[in-house]
């Protein structure tokens, strides 16, 4: 009896021994994460931008799409679907740009975009498109060629970078997004993005 209780302490006390050992071991190096890249920075980016302006743009009812400000001075501002649809035409110029495409018609209002577009639906799935081909220019953006001139997305001689470009389709995006909120709220919507969590 007393031989196998020594056996037994003798094995406990080396499993806590070897346990011991075991946990001053260095432990191997945690493999380095791999460094983002232009391409991932900008399209975390853009899909940021997109996940705040899309759910807005889905918010207003289609019969408020035709909305804008008569108080004040609001004389001459373009309609919360008008707006929508300025910021998609933008996207669609500056991913043009970026990937050297020749830019898509924007219809007799440039800024505007085209005519045919009208519905919610269509302004919708045209927004949505447009952020596709801001996706698509991250995609083709690398250390390269980030700082490389392009053509000016609007026309004219001076010439743009994609850094540029880029920057200025996060800025156009959500400088719209804040007068969008505005609309939102003078018809009694709450911005999805304001909007409580949902228990």
């Amino acid at each position: 009896m007393k031989t196998r209780n020594a056996n037994v302490i003798a094995a406990a006390l080396l499993l806590a021994a070897v346990s011991a050992v075991a946990q001053n071991q260095p432990k191997p190096a945690a493999k380095p994460a791999a460094a983002p890249t232009v391409s991932t920075v900008l399209n975390r980016s853009f899909s940021g931008v997109e996940g705040e302006f899309v759910p807005l743009a889905e918010a207003m009812p289609e019969d408020k799409y035709n909305f804008a400000p008569t108080n004040g001075e609001f004389k001459g501002v373009r309609t919360f679907g008008a707006m929508v649809k300025h910021v998609a035409v933008t996207n669609n110029l500056l991913a043009a740009a970026m990937l050297g495409e020749k830019a898509p018609a924007t219809g007799d209002e440039a800024e505007n975009g085209p005519e045919s577009v009208k519905t919610k639906a269509q302004i919708m799935a045209y927004l949505k498109d447009s952020f596709a081909n801001l996706h698509k220019a991250a995609a083709a953006t690398n250390d390269a060629n980030l700082m490389a001139p392009i053509d000016n997305a609007f026309g004219g001689s001076n010439k743009m970078n994609r850094l540029g470009a880029s920057m200025l389709a996060f800025g156009h995006t959500f400088d719209h997004y804040g007068q969008l909120v505005e609309y939102l709220r003078m018809n009694g919507i709450i911005p999805p993005a304001s909007r409580p969590p949902a228990k």
